[in-house]
């Protein structure tokens, strides 16, 4: 296999965030000698999530073997997973904010037609169920435990607790019409057909589509992990790369 030299479009902030955390686990366990040191699994584990390189590829650069490699990246993933913020915590981090945007993105995997519970009838493709909250400005605060991609966005919501969790704070949510019957905080647009609507009824959602728009950031900023946008692991790992990915994006904007 040939090698060549890279790069990783992440911020050194997150590479040194992670870095760290791998230091302390290591001196938790007691680890006296690794094949990579703690700043060179970090950045195995940045490549593999940031490019979606395979193991294999991984393996070759970084000298060491594929299992060595899946080990490295299993580990930093899941010690990344748990740090990541609960959903009230999250809440309590929105109660600053004027509102939050709620929206549902699609992540897809490689599933055959057989697998109906992961078959999103919306996107007519396979894929798991994230649910994503915004601030204001369209800054990714929370991502949700993957659900199978038939799940509805609001009984996704239900399923989380996020409709209750917001409503008891009082916190206002923009949503789309995926939402319908929602309730609680959650402000939809006006459903029916755009000319049989009120001229103020077009008004309100022209607005609110504006703002509920800005939620399109947040799962860019999600998805700009390339790993993220086709899925070939088991199903049982994608909320713990989810997690993952979290973690890194609000350590790097703090």
């Amino acid at each position: 296999m040939l090698v060549y030299s890279s790069g990783v479009d992440v911020s050194s902030s997150a590479l040194r965030f992670l870095a760290a955390r791998l230091r302390e686990r290591r001196r938790t366990l007691g680890t006296r000698w690794r094949r990579l040191s703690a700043g060179r699994q970090a950045l195995l584990t940045l490549a593999h999530l940031r490019n979606g390189q395979p193991y294999a590829q991984l393996a070759a650069g970084f000298g060491v073997g594929t299992t060595t490699v899946y080990r490295y990246v299993n580990e930093a993933v899941e010690l990344l997973a748990a740090l990541a913020p609960t959903l009230a915590e999250a809440v309590r981090a929105a109660s600053m904010k004027a509102f939050v945007i709620l929206d549902g993105t699609l992540l897809s995997i490689d599933r055959i037609a057989a697998d109906r519970p992961f078959y999103s009838g919306k996107h007519k493709k396979h894929g798991m169920n994230v649910q994503v909250i915004a601030d204001p400005k369209g800054r990714l605060l929370w991502a949700s435990p993957a659900l199978a991609g038939a799940v509805h966005d609001v009984r996704a919501a239900r399923e989380h607790g996020i409709i209750d969790a917001l409503a008891e704070a009082g916190i206002n949510c923009w949503a789309d019409k995926g939402y319908q019957g929602a309730g609680g905080t959650v402000r939809l647009p006006y459903r029916g057909r755009w000319d049989r609507l009120s001229a103020g009824q077009q008004a309100v959602n022209r607005s609110h589509a504006k703002v509920r728009a800005l939620v399109e950031q947040a799962i860019a900023t999600l998805k700009s992990w390339r790993l993220l946008r086709k899925l070939r692991c088991s199903t049982t790992r994608i909320t713990s790369l989810v997690q993952a990915v979290l973690t890194l994006h609000l350590a790097s904007s703090d």
